[in-house]
Parts: structure tokens; C-alpha cells; sequence
């Protein structure tokens, strides 16, 4: 009864109001034109990147002073115009005429995680046909290569996820205390699900990268030079810097020493399945790949645009007879003469691959070269 009557009222008063109104806007003529205002001006357009420079740290200032992984490219690249970016570690930095964008994540798998995924997010950037070159320095296996080598990786193996025991507390038959989520021993078959332990980036544009640069001479030193021939025991340690294809394993603890270099292969091999072969030790690399693979899924870049080249500053366990890990891992060696020559590597190796893809955008924005066709 009471909605009737609501209905009721609503009918009777609402056409005198109606008549009301049309009363008065005759009687006051037309209603007012609204004001003329301003178009709302359309957003900026974002920049289009070519090519991300990923690097990890920078010693001081990022140019004219000693230099860390960001200052080569910054100085020489003409990283010149610089995008605020709190929301991360370090400023970017940019050529805006080259369409080359600059970066330093920061040390460690969670640094790198956060800044890749800050920049990817940006909405000041279009990244959907950017290649990201990661080009930082790395602890290399003597059995593998000499220092100032640079290595691209095909495989990215994380060094953290996993299960582990103190050495002192292990199974007399275990070859280590490290071992896979879910896994009952060390290596154990089949693999659990990979979780994040292993990433495969494009194997084509690896090797692709690899055929650009594997006949470039690279910088030697004479006190590296000198160094190399006490390394007995690893030929491939005694020759001068090269490059080569290798993978990386990334882990936000430093390690160093001869058990640990041989989990590295193993790990590797295990979580490859035999298909990748350990050469480099970094800190980064699985992060960096994690974040890539998030956007990808979202559109907003390609992880098949992924290459990573890491540099050798340092050996990831004693060469010199007689030494022990704690003498390598703290003396002086090639640890400090090394990193000069790893940063020149990186650059002379990393910007031949970012020039080629510069001259021949039209071909290479359509196309991830050594994609099948």
C-alpha cells in the first residue's frame, strides 16, 4: 500500500514540477551555453627504447672517476639525458637520438628484480621491442676461461632456492649440503619443478651474439699477462682474454673456493640437464630474467629480447697451487688488476652487439635475430 501511494505522489507532483521548469526556461529563454574549455592536452607519447644497458654498480661518481660497471657506457654510449627514478636504485640514463637507455639495478637478485620490473612499468617508456643486454662483471671457472674473458649465457641458474645443510652435518655419501626444493639428496632425479631455479633465455640470440663477437681481440695486461702463466693447471686459464658461450649462476652470497665452483657445474648441469655448462658466477641474473618473463606476460616487453654477457674480473676458486680459498678470496692477484679489464671487455663486446642492432633497426625491431624465420 505504501509503494502505491509513493507511486501515487511521484505521478501527481512530478508532472507540476515538470510544468514548472518548462515555465520558467520559457520565460528566461534558453539556457546558458556552457563555457568553452580547454582540450585536455593527450599524454605524452612514451619513448621508444631500442636497447636497455642493464649494469649492476658503479664504484662513485657514474663518470670521471673510477669506474664501475655503468660509467663506459654512460661516457661513451652518450647517455647524456637523465630520467629521475626513485622508485629504484640509480637514475636512468639515456641517448634519446640512439634510442640506447642506460641503467644500474643495484647488487643482488633483489635489487635487480625491482629495478627491471620498476622500469618495465614506466609508463614514460615504450619497451616492447627493446633487446636487454646485461653486461656486468663475473667470477669465471679457470677450467673455463682466462680473465677480461666475456661469456654469453644461454642458461641462468639461481643459486639460492633450494634446500640446505651445514657441510659439517651431511651424509658421509653426500657430495654437498645443497640440495632442490622437494628433494629427499643432492641431485636428485627427476628434477622437482623448477620454481625459479633455472631460466632458459633465447639460446639464438645467444649464439647469434656469440658469432658477432667471437673473433674480437680483446684488452690485455701485462701484470694479468705475467699472472697467468703460474695457472698450470687450467690451459684455458693461461690464454688471453676471449669470448666464449657460458652460463651463469646467480646467487646473492659471494662464494668462492674449489667446492663450490664444482657445485656450480654440477648445479647447472642438473638443472639443465646436461645441456649448460657453468663458466660464470653473478648476483643478478636470475632476477633480472624473473622480472623480464612477469612483463612479458603483460605486454609490456619480450623476454625473448634477453641477452646476458658477463665478463671475468676474477676466478671462482684459487689457480695457484698451494692456495687456499680464504688467500684467493681475500688476497689482491688479478682481483683488482682483473676488473679494469673485465669492464673494457664488456663494453667493447656488449656495444658491438647494441651498434649492429642501432644500424639495422628496421630489421631487427621486426625481428630477434637468430630466431628461426
Amino acid at each position: 500500500m505504501r509503494g502505491e501511494q509513493t507511486v501515487t505522489f511521484f505521478n501527481r507532483y512530478g508532472v507540476l514540477a515538470v510544468a514548472l521548469l518548462v515555465g520558467l526556461l520559457t520565460a528566461c529563454g534558453k539556457p546558458a551555453e556552457p563555457e568553452a574549455t580547454t582540450p585536455v592536452a593527450e599524454a605524452t607519447k612514451p619513448i621508444e627504447v631500442k636497447v636497455v644497458v642493464v649494469t649492476m654498480f658503479e664504484i662513485g661518481d657514474d663518470s670521471g672517476d673510477t669506474a664501475g660497471e655503468f660509467q663506459r657506457w654512460k661516457e661513451r654510449a652518450g647517455l647524456d639525458t637523465q630520467f629521475a627514478f626513485p622508485q629504484s636504485h640509480h637514475d636512468l640514463y639515456m641517448n634519446t637520438e640512439t634510442g640506447v637507455l642506460g641503467m644500474v639495478t643495484g647488487m643482488g637478485t633483489a635489487k635487480s628484480t625491482a629495478a627491471i620490473m620498476a622500469l618495465g612499468l614506466d609508463p614514460r617508456f615504450d619497451l616492447t621491442h627493446a633487446y636487454w643486454l646485461v653486461a656486468g662483471i663475473a667470477g669465471f671457472d679457470p677450467a673455463d676461461a682466462s680473465i677480461g674473458s666475456a661469456a654469453w649465457a644461454e642458461y641462468l641458474v639461481d643459486g639460492d632456492l633450494g634446500h640446505e645443510i651445514d657441510a659439517r652435518e651431511i651424509p658421509e655419501d653426500w657430495p654437498t649440503g645443497y640440495l632442490a626444493l622437494f628433494a629427499k639428496g643432492p641431485y636428485q632425479k627427476p628434477n622437482p619443478p623448477n620454481q625459479g631455479e633455472m631460466f632458459h633465455i633465447n639460446g639464438g640470440l645467444a649464439h647469434w651474439a656469440y658469432g658477432l663477437t667471437k673473433d674480437i681481440e680483446l684488452p690485455d695486461q701485462a701484470p694479468i699477462a705475467e699472472l697467468r702463466a703460474a695457472y698450470t693447471d687450467f690451459p684455458n686459464a693461461q690464454k688471453p682474454p676471449f669470448v666464449l658461450l657460458g652460463d651463469n649462476v646467480s646467487a646473492m652470497t659471494f662464494w668462492h673456493g674449489e667446492l663450490l665452483n664444482e657445485w656450480a657445474n654440477q648445479w647447472v648441469k642438473y638443472w639443465t640437464e646436461d645441456k649448460g655448462e657453468f663458466v660464470s658466477s653473478g648476483m643478478e641474473d636470475t632476477g633480472t630474467a624473473q622480472a623480464l618473463f612477469y612483463l612479458d606476460r603483460a605486454g609490456f616487453a619480450d623476454y625473448d629480447r634477453l641477452m646476458v654477457l658477463r665478463t671475468a674480473s676474477n676466478f671462482s676458486m684459487p689457480v695457484l697451487t698451494g692456495q687456499s680459498a680464504v688467500e684467493s678470496l681475500t688476497g689482491d692477484g688479478e682481483d683488482y688488476a682483473g676488473l679494469d679489464m673485465a669492464l673494457e671487455s664488456a663494453y667493447i663486446v656488449g656495444n658491438t652487439v647494441v651498434s649492429e642492432i642501432l644500424n639495422n633497426w628496421a630489421t631487427y625491431k621486426a625481428r630477434v635475430p637468430g630466431s628461426e624465420e
